[in-house]
């Protein structure tokens, strides 16, 4: 009975996490006529419908809702402990579900997997890039790597860097448009300008310099993203200025794809930093891949080549 109590709600949670049977069963091994087949018979147990199904959707109902919110952490925490008991004590394993942003994930985490997974062969890591700040423990995240992540008691956040947001623009944009001097000039530019995932709103650019001056500039808007590598690759063929995070531009820079213009005016970017959830019983997987990653970004030079912009 509890062998299949067991199966029943790894179904239903891996069905709400991900929205569709079909998903659900890639990520279990199975068919989704099984996990299909398990959520029923839960249901059928309990005596209330989890889900509500069309022949497009799946949405869980109020009490799916109430019975996921109840049971996805300490269900999680009980597979923790139980891998951790099988595969032996404190050992690390099992799969790692992980939030990268796009360009950061790609450029400075995914280099270091390699030697990571040789490490720790029997943790699987499962990257999810998105660009949004996610929800770690409603969404089911066992560390996410970014910055802006709202800080709770449920939530831990190690720093890896601290950043700056820079102006940048392409050498054929500067050779037709030459580079301001100062702030104000900005007006007869043309701005490539990002839209905020969170609040739909435009980011304002709020620069300031070492001697303590702070301008809100303006720029005549050529095109409006919400993704900073869209926005650093559309600076690069010429569209116009873009104001960025070191992170997402520092490729283009270092190939000359992109120059720093403005190089004394920057805004505060929120840190770079690892997010793990604060449980009593941190899994062995999450407690290593952390520290792995702390130490490994230290010592990877990537700090130095932030701070040289």
């Amino acid at each position: 009975m509890l062998t299949e109590l067991s199966s029943y709600l790894d179904a239903f949670i891996a069905t709400a996490d991900e929205g569709s049977f079909s998903a659900a069963a890639r990520r279990m091994g199975l068919t989704p006529a099984a996990v299909s087949k398990s959520v029923g018979q839960l249901e059928a147990r309990v005596g209330v419908r989890l889900f509500q199904r069309s022949t497009r959707s799946l949405a869980l109902t109020s009490d799916g809702e109430r019975l996921y919110a109840q049971v996805r952490l300490p269900w999680g925490e009980i597979g923790d402990a139980l891998t951790d008991l099988r595969q032996g004590a404190g050992k690390p394993a099992g799969t790692l579900k992980v939030s990268l942003a796009y360009t950061v994930g790609r450029e400075y985490f995914v280099p270091m997997m390699d030697e990571f997974v040789r490490r720790y062969p029997d943790v699987v890591p499962d990257l999810h890039f998105d660009n949004r700040q996610v929800d770690l423990i409603n969404e089911g995240f066992d560390v996410a790597i970014g910055g802006g992540i709202e800080l709770t008691d449920a939530l831990i956040a190690r720093e890896l860097a601290r950043l700056r947001i820079v102006l940048v623009a392409s050498p054929a944009y500067l050779k037709e448009h030459p580079a301001p001097d100062h702030p104000q000039e900005l007006t007869r530019h043309r701005g490539l300008l990002r839209r905020v995932l969170s609040s739909g709103r435009l980011a304002p650019w709020k620069l300031k310099n070492h001697a303590g001056e702070e301008v809100v500039a303006s720029v005549r808007p050529v095109m409006i993203l919400d993704d900073p590598e869209a926005m650093a690759r559309a600076a690069a063929t010429g569209m116009g200025i873009a104001m960025l995070p070191i992170p997402h531009v520092l490729p283009l820079l270092e190939r000359g794809d992109l120059v720093r213009i403005l190089p004394d005016w920057y805004a505060d970017s929120l840190p770079l930093s690892i997010y793990y959830t604060s449980r009593k019983l941190v899994p062995a997987k999450v407690r290593v891949f952390v520290d792995f990653i702390v130490e490994g970004f230290r010592a990877s030079g990537h700090v130095a080549r932030f701070n040289k912009w």
